[in-house]
């Protein structure tokens, strides 16, 4: 059963100074009148890149969450995550009758139906994870919201939109030179809610508006549910610990060994789940 304001009440006891007064997207009012006074560039803020947003939010021309969601009583919202444990978990009927159903990078629902349902309200992303099917991985009405992880993401979203000379460094994979999305669709999150989860959720050190470790894609929507919904349920988060063999995702070959290499805290993060679930902000469809 859902309670309107169930989630924003129960965070409010628990994260300090968590609040629901902030914008969830950047919008072209903000950047196109006046230059916003951002202390800080990306991940935390958009000092820097205030030009370069001017243009995009001006392609994209659309900053809101769409009326149909955005006048529900009670938001039902999962965050489908892209851990194994989704693979044979034969949720897909269950996850499609939530309001919003969250997906995260390239993240297939294609031939994976039966266990991660064919719903996809919002995916978030950023460049170098964008290789989603726009028709099969998504639905006409998809908002792809980019979780800005430095400023050159916001470049190479000008230059996919407006089809100009692509950036080719910068990133650590290269990302798609081509998006064939409705620029309508595209959103860009607030870096309140990256800082949000660094500081507030994990409890990283920030020096100079900078982090040495940012969060992962997923942690960052369950940042961003917590802030906008009013029942958050999670499916598909954590790793298994014990082995490096076993498999990352439900869709690839990516095995444990390979997180390796990766600049993310996955240890400090499955902690963090762990205390949203056990003060029940969050409910798990999945074992964790």
């Amino acid at each position: 059963m859902c309670i309107p304001g169930q989630v924003a009440s129960r965070a409010a006891l628990v994260i300090r100074n968590y609040s629901r007064d902030h914008p969830i997207f950047l919008e072209l009012s903000d950047y196109f009148w006046e230059t916003p006074q951002s202390k800080f560039p990306f991940p935390f803020g958009t000092k820097g890149s205030e030009d370069i947003l001017t243009q995009v939010l001006a392609v994209a021309n659309n900053f809101n969450i769409p009326h149909e969601i955005q006048r529900l009583p009670c938001k039902r919202c999962v965050v489908v995550g892209s851990g194994y444990r989704m693979k044979n978990s034969s949720l897909g009927d269950i996850i499609d009758k939530y309001d919003i159903v969250i997906r995260l990078n390239n993240a297939p629902v294609h031939k994976y139906e039966e266990d991660v349902g064919s719903k996809t309200t919002l995916r978030f992303f950023y460049p170098e994870s964008a290789f989603f099917d726009p028709v099969l991985d998504n639905n006409p009405d998809t908002l792809l919201v980019l979780v800005p992880f430095k400023s050159l993401d916001i470049q190479w979203l000008k230059t996919v939109l407006k089809n100009e000379i692509r950036v080719k460094k910068g990133f650590w994979k290269k990302p798609p030179i081509i998006l064939k999305v409705k620029s309508q669709n595209i959103r860009i999150l607030n870096p309140y809610f990256m800082e949000f989860a660094a500081t507030k959720l994990l409890g990283y050190v920030v020096t100079k508006g900078k982090i040495n470790t940012k969060p992962t894609t997923g942690f960052m929507a369950i940042s961003f549910a917590i802030h906008f919904c009013d029942m958050v349920h999670i499916a598909g988060f954590g790793y298994p610990s014990f082995d490096d063999t076993q498999p990352i995702h439900y869709y690839d070959k990516s095995i444990m060994k390979s997180l390796r290499r990766s600049s993310h805290k996955f240890p400090l993060e499955a902690i963090a789940i762990g205390n949203l679930l056990q003060k029940n902000i969050i409910q798990n469809l999945t074992y964790f």
